[in-house]
């Protein structure tokens, strides 16, 4: 996880991540793999298949080793919540032209501007 990520993280949200990351690492390794993932996908009533497990790890796993260490999980939220907050600040930005809040930007609207 590069520092400008690591320092946008709270010491709260990190504790909160590693408690996450620990319930999906059931054999406390400190890694999680494709079968700890898929026990916890299908624990939500979710089916992947094999290849779909595999390139989600492959989608997080930075080093390539087949496997989601901590650092990685980490990554991976905080770029969940940079996605977050991105869309927060586009709906707040929406709304300064919504004037009548109808979720439309009409052309009245916008030529006040």
């Amino acid at each position: 996880m590069d520092q400008t990520q690591q320092q946008e993280l709270t010491q709260e949200q990190i504790m909160e991540f590693k408690e996450a990351f620990c319930l999906f690492d059931k054999d406390g390794d400190g890694c999680i793999t494709a079968d700890e993932l898929a026990t916890v996908i299908r624990s939500l009533d979710q089916n992947p298949t094999e290849q779909e497990l595999q390139d989600m790890i492959n989608e997080i796993d930075s080093d390539g080793n087949g496997t989601i260490e901590f650092s990685e999980f980490l990554n991976l939220m905080a770029n969940k919540i940079q996605e977050t907050d991105a869309d927060e600040e586009l709906k707040e930005a929406f709304k300064v032209f919504d004037k009548d809040q109808n979720g439309y930007i009409s052309a009245s609207e916008v030529s006040i501007y």
